[in-house]
């Protein structure tokens, strides 16, 4: 049964929420990669603002389905964390101009390789998808309470006492309003814990003004603003191999957002996603920003909101484009605090692992080999996330896939499933 369609007026708000939820992941990747490539503060201010801009650019090519690209589900798009490490040695060791040619030939790949990828829809049954977005909520949990310290686990401050009171009480409202409020009010919980949190941090002196003051009022996209696109074989070689590790978690959140809609995601809709992908990556290194994914932080909004339709997610797109073009406005956002946006982090991911757990109970655990497929797929998930370098003395190229926890489970869970149960659970 279709949901009920929100008004415009709930939707902006909604949509508010949705950004809010994904903005700290959307500027870390060009905040890392500026501040390691030496940017000037001229250059980071077009690089934050115009990858705010190509975020909402990059939802709205994913949400208009069409005979071409476009899954047409309510997800939000942002730059893929997991390319900052290798951006930043191809912008060291060679130019930031063969890094956006790299990320233009990966968008082309994952374009060509769309209908050949979606294929492997047949190796996700529930017990592989159920043990995939366990993991994705799971892994994100340890960047929550990073956050919820203060950002920085190596700071003097982290866990100060502030922080603490910041996340927990931002926690504390959120869960409040979920249990205490019904209708429009607790779909946006998160929201009000954000603003609330930061109001309470700004009693404790956590909130500055600063970046709003620095920041300008106005800024376009412009094509090649750092220069023309060079290609070098192994920097595209190495962005391709991050675009297949992108695409093997974007399957894992396609997924998810399909039981949350009671929707089969058939093959035609994993290739069009992956080819909305691979054009907003294509664009990504045209305006000379970054790869563009699909994020697992608002999976479990929408689990939360209990608001499942396309709505508000046009809204969050449109702001991010809006906010993109004023960054004055997109500094706004950067006020809210780390410890602030942990707490309501906690929720929302925890939220992730348990959908991830729900999708569990469809599969027979009296067969001890499904056992099996899911444990030492979340223990090697888990391990991989909190000791990526275990594979240290891997080459590069490996280390690339092996690094990333849901990867890891990802294909642990497809392999075992083949290996135990021929697919039939």
């Amino acid at each position: 049964m279709a949901q009920k369609e929100v008004s415009h007026k709930k939707a902006a708000i909604l949509g508010l929420q949705h950004l809010l939820a994904m903005y700290s992941g959307a500027v870390a990747v060009p905040l890392l990669i500026g501040t390691a490539l030496k940017f000037n503060s001229t250059q980071m201010t077009y690089l934050v603002s115009i990858d705010i801009f190509m975020c909402g650019l990059a939802t709205l090519i994913q949400l208009f389905r069409n005979k071409y690209f476009g899954i047409g589900l309510p997800v939000v798009l942002g730059c893929a964390i997991q390319a900052v490490a290798p951006l930043e040695m191809i912008g060291q060791k060679f130019s930031i101009n063969t890094m956006y040619g790299a990320i233009i030939v990966a968008g082309i790949f994952v374009f060509l390789i769309a209908g050949w990828f979606s294929k492997i829809k047949k190796l996700f049954p529930p017990v592989v998808t159920g043990t995939l977005i366990t993991v994705i909520g799971l892994t994100l949990i340890p960047v929550a309470f990073q956050n919820m310290g203060g950002g920085n686990a190596q700071a003097k401050d982290f866990g100060d006492t502030k922080n603490l009171i910041a996340a927990f009480l931002t926690i504390i409202i959120i869960v409040a309003i979920e249990v205490w409020t019904k209708g429009f009010l607790r779909s946006i919980s998160v929201l009000i814990g954000l603003i609330v949190g930061t109001l309470i941090a700004s009693c404790l002196g956590m909130v500055s003004l600063k970046p709003v003051m620095q920041a300008s009022w106005f800024h376009l996209p412009q094509l090649f603003y750092f220069g023309v696109p060079e290609f070098e074989w192994s920097s595209c070689l190495t962005m391709i191999i991050i675009a297949l590790v992108s695409m093997v978690e974007s399957t894992g959140v396609f997924f998810a957002i399909g039981d949350l809609l009671h929707k089969d995601i058939t093959e035609e809709d994993l290739k069009k996603g992956y080819r909305a992908e691979g054009l907003a990556q294509v664009f990504g290194g045209l305006f000379n920003t970054f790869p563009y994914t699909t994020f697992s932080q608002n999976v479990g909004l929408l689990q939360l909101s209990g608001i499942k339709t396309k709505r508000p997610i046009f809204w969050a797109a449109g702001l991010l484009m809006g906010m993109g073009l004023l960054p004055k406005i997109g500094a706004l956002v950067t006020m809210i605090p780390d410890a602030v946006l942990g707490g309501a982090m906690l929720v929302m991911f925890t939220m992730i692992a348990v959908q991830g757990i729900k999708m569990l109970t469809k599969v027979n655990f009296e067969n001890n080999r499904n056992i099996l497929v899911v444990a030492i797929s979340i223990g090697l998930g888990l391990g991989v996330t909190i000791y990526p370098q275990i594979f240290q003395a891997l080459p590069q190229t490996i280390q690339l896939f092996l690094g990333n926890g849901i990867v890891v489970a990802s294909l642990s869970a497809t392999l075992l499933n083949l290996i135990f149960n021929k697919q039939k659970n």
